[in-house]
């Protein structure tokens, strides 16, 4: 199993509400609702030729639960670096938590809806 890189994800769900302070007066999400947001994290890299997987996905979780619960049954504009939740806004805030301990993070996927998600691929 020697050379290129094999992508593996995992998705997690939590429930948050929010609200969105900047569109207009009259806009639907200017009211505080709520999601069952989906939580989809993708690393990229090398198969360890001992195990055959990229990175163990209970080590993945254990990155990923802590953050997922600081954001459960939560309304997200409380949250620092949150005041304006939008899922562009919260995909890029959960990737730039996740990568110091998640090296081989290259996405992170936030849907509010099963039709609509913004995905974050990192800072270059």
């Amino acid at each position: 199993m020697a050379g290129g890189r094999t992508r593996i994800t995992k998705s997690f769900t939590f429930d948050a509400a929010h609200w969105l302070p900047k569109v207009p007066e009259d806009h639907k999400c200017r009211r505080l609702h709520g999601h069952t947001y989906r939580l989809e994290v993708a690393l990229e890299g090398p198969l360890d030729p001992e195990l055959g997987w990229v990175v163990d996905y209970g080590a993945i979780s254990g990155v990923v639960d802590p953050v997922v619960r600081e954001l459960d049954h939560r309304c997200l504009n409380d949250l620092p670096g949150l005041e304006n939740p939008t899922a562009e806004v919260l995909a890029t805030w959960i990737f730039r938590r996740l990568r110091p301990e998640l090296p081989l993070l290259v996405e992170v996927v936030v849907s509010e809806t099963p039709r609509t998600s913004a995905i974050f691929r990192g800072d270059g």
